[in-house]
């Protein structure tokens, strides 16, 4: 199952966020923390303190929406010692960090763009 599809740019936010915030208060973090537009085609993503719980934001042109996944025994594997407080992600890290693997370890072949042979 494809959870986003045309995923254009994916945002993570690095540092953990109060979870008792909804759509307004992590669209504010967006704009002040992150200095991001919320309404721009991305996703962006948020963690609590134990890393047990995920949010992502968008909008979708109509309207803000909230993803939200809570695990039950695990915990996410959140790039906490990078120097930015905005780390960009492909889809495709975005789907490893859905499914527990580090994404900073994870690293895909280098791709390599021939002009000629």
């Amino acid at each position: 199952m494809r959870l986003f599809y045309d995923v254009p740019a994916v945002y993570l936010h690095r540092d953990p966020v109060d979870f008792r915030k909804a759509i307004n208060g992590l669209v504010v973090i967006v704009e002040q923390s992150m200095e991001l537009s919320p309404y721009a085609p991305a996703l962006f993503v948020f963690t609590n303190r134990r890393c047990d719980k995920l949010k992502i934001v968008y909008w979708d042109e109509t309207g803000f929406c909230l993803w939200y996944k809570r695990l039950e025994k695990a915990r996410f594997k959140w790039p906490r010692r990078v120097d930015e407080e905005v780390v960009a992600l492909t889809e495709e890290q975005l789907n490893w960090l859905l499914r527990g693997l580090d994404i900073m370890k994870m690293l895909p072949h280098q791709q390599l763009n021939y002009v000629a042979v």
